[in-house]
Formats: structure tokens, sequence, C-alpha cells
């Protein structure tokens, strides 16, 4: 049981906090009144000498509508000269220091801060027309608080390269998927801080909101299992390392490059430039082939040589054909090299050829390959053979012979 003591200084604390707060609040309410004062004593002799000023519509007068008008016009024209005089000059600043970051946040800050003027203009407009209400002033703090919290996501989008910087500390391969991953979730948490703000100015209880939340915990944690599941397949791939961005990868029936890893999704564009979203949960519990790691591509062919080639033309073609491909500079020549006089074709007698290409690269594997066979063909064609192509041999033992006397009957 609390003292009366004890009662008494905790009402005087809570006086004290309470006074503190309203103090706090009515920073910017004093300031309007100090305005609107300054205002009205310049209107003052405006009124005395044209009566007709005095009159009102909806209520406001002629002179403090004209002057609200005024105002806003130069609080825009301000804004101009601002963005066409102060940024310039911000931005030619930038140009001559050793970092481009800066440059990158004056560009970012552009915007929100063009929008603060006419924030401001706006306020000072309903404050000169005494239009001020309690759902103007909401809308206008509103725009305060989302003009800020615009600035501050804009100049954490500037900050990227910073960040990828920061991230390529720890794993430089997967600097950029890293990077992505915590810039989403800054902004995450800056718009939720944002929007937070934005619901108290409305009177909403934001830490009663989100108590209240706990109560559909279980609907709400079954209706974002998958989304639960698609973060954390977004990081198993981080954690596996087994997809980077610009890679070609096959997932399942998806073949591509690997153009984002998202928080849920992996975004990859298919070689007909489509873009295919593919849930992470799916991409971390699937199979991927990653055709970028392979570092050699392999070439597998055999080609077919007329019947009327002899065994020592197929032999001296088999030593060129392997010379030719042990001294070729595309050719891996630390991976299997194959040769060899295969089989009896049905109109062809087959040699096959095995070897890897010493690029991940497709033109430059395509290049390497044309090369192998224009080579091919030349060796055939300077061992005096040639290759065969489908074909069929009809043998005739004999045909019958002409009946004499006989005729065609018709």
């Amino acid at each position: 049981m609390p003292t009366i003591a004890e009662t008494n200084t905790s009402k005087d604390l809570n006086a004290v906090e309470a006074k503190i707060d309203n103090d706090s609040l009515n920073v910017i309410n004093t300031l309007d009144t100090e305005i609107i004062a300054s205002v009205q004593t310049q209107l003052a002799p405006v009124y005395e000498q044209y009566p007709l000023l005095t009159k009102t519509i909806w209520g406001i007068p002629f002179a403090n509508l004209g002057a609200a008008i005024l105002l806003f016009m130069l609080i825009l024209l301000l804004r101009k000269a601002f963005t066409r005089i102060v940024l310039v000059l911000l931005q030619n600043f930038a140009k001559n220091s050793n970092t481009y970051y800066d440059d990158r946040v004056i560009s970012a800050l552009k915007e929100p801060v063009r929008f603060a003027f006419i924030v401001v203009a706006l306020h000072v407009f309903f404050l000169l027309i005494y239009k001020e209400t309690d759902f103007i002033v909401n809308i206008l703090d509103t725009l305060i608080i989302y003009t800020l919290f615009w600035a501050i996501l804009s100049v954490t989008e500037a900050l990227r390269g910073l960040i990828y910087k920061a991230t390529a500390q720890f794993n430089k391969d997967l600097s950029k998927e890293m990077g992505n991953f915590i810039l989403t979730i800054l902004k995450i948490l800056i718009g939720g801080i944002g929007l937070g703000a934005m619901l108290k100015v409305w009177g909403v209880n934001v830490t009663a909101l989100v108590a209240s939340l706990g109560l559909g915990g279980l609907a709400f944690a079954l209706a974002a299992k998958d989304t639960a599941s698609n973060l954390f397949g977004s990081f198993a791939l981080l954690a596996d390392k087994s997809i980077r961005i610009g890679e070609w990868v096959k997932i399942g029936s998806v073949e591509g490059v690997v153009e984002d890893v998202g928080m849920r999704t992996t975004k990859i564009r298919s070689f007909q430039k489509s873009l295919i979203t593919v849930p992470n949960q799916v991409v971390a519990n699937t199979p991927i082939e990653n055709f970028s790691r392979r570092g050699i591509r392999r070439i597998k062919m055999t080609i077919g040589l007329t019947y009327g080639t002899t065994s020592e033309q197929i032999t001296q073609i088999i030593a060129d054909i392997k010379s030719m491909l042990q001294n070729h500079e595309g050719i891996a020549q630390d991976e299997s090299l194959m040769v060899n006089f295969n089989d009896f074709g049905d109109s062809s007698l087959n040699i096959f050829i095995y070897t890897f290409a010493h690029t991940a690269n497709w033109a430059k594997y395509l290049d390497i390959r044309e090369d192998i066979h224009l080579k091919i063909m030349k060796i055939v064609e300077e061992n005096g053979s040639s290759f065969a192509f489908p074909s069929q041999s009809v043998y005739v033992e004999s045909l019958p012979k002409e009946e004499k006397g006989s005729a065609l009957s018709v």
C-alpha cells in the first residue's frame, strides 16, 4: 500500500511529464501563433485603408486570403530557386570530392526537399485563412512525416554501393545478394517506423495495435507459412552460395540468367527474354544446375566417313584429328580427350570425338566448336576421304525377260 507522500510524489512526476509533453507539442503551435500575430499586424493598416478587404468569403477575410495565396506562390518560387541554385551548387561541390556517395545523397534528397516546400506552403496557406482544423493539421503532420521518411529511404538507397562494400568484407562473391537482403530489411524497418508515426498522428495506439496482432498470431502464422518458407529459403541460398546474380542456372524446368535473389523470390531471365519468378523455397529444395561454374564445356560428336575410306586413311585421319585437338588453344588439355573409330554405321564409318572446350562462355564455345569443325573437314579432305550421308544401295541380280508377241492389254 503506497503512502500519501509516495502518491503525491507520483502525481507530481506525472504532472511534470505531462507538462514536458505539452510544451514539446506546443512548440509548433506557438510558432504558428506568432506568425499569425505578425501577419495580422501587417494587415491591420490594409484593413483600415481598404475596408472592402474586411469582407469575408466562406468566413475568410479577403486580405487574409490574398496574403495566403501570395505567400503560397512565394514559397513555390523559393522552391524553384532552391532547386536551381542551392542544389546545383551543392552538386558542383560534391563533384570535386573524392567519393561519389555525396553526389548520390544530394540527388536522392532533391525530390523530398522539393516536396517539403509544398508541405510548408500548404501549412502557411491554411494557417493564414484560419482553416487549420484538426483534420487538416493531421493531414499536414502526416505529410511532414511522409517527407521525412521518404528522405531517409532515398538516402538509404543512395548508399547501396556503401552497403555492398561493407558486405564484401564478409563474402566478396555474395556481396550484392547480401547487400540487397540487408537493404530490403532496412527499408521494411524504416517504412514500418514511418507508418507507425503516421498512425500515431491520427490517434491510433500503435503499441496496442501491435499487441492485438498477437491474438490472431496463429491465423497469421498459417497464412504466412509460405512466406516464412520462402524467407528461410533465401537464408539457405545465401548460406550455401549455390547461385549468384548473373549466373546461368537451370532449376527444374526453368533455365536462364539470375537477375535477383530477393527475400521471397528469385528472378531468372530466360533466353527467350521472359522474366521467371521462382519462390525461394522451390529454389532451395530443387536440384540446381549451375552452368556458369563448370569452367569448361563438353564437345561431343560423331563424324561419318564413306565406306570407300581405307583403313590407312581412317588411321591417319584419327591421328591428325587427335593431334589438332592436342595443340588447339581452345581445348582443355587436362580433361578427357578421345578420338576413336567407333563403329560401322548403316551408311558410314563412324569416328567418335570427345573433348572439352576451355571456356564456359557460350559465344566463345561456339567459336571454338566452329573452328574445330572446319579443321576436321580440312583433315578429311587432305586424306582423300569424304563425309558420308544417309544412302541405300539397291542391287538387281536380273531383270525379267520380255516375252515375244506379248501385247499390252487394257
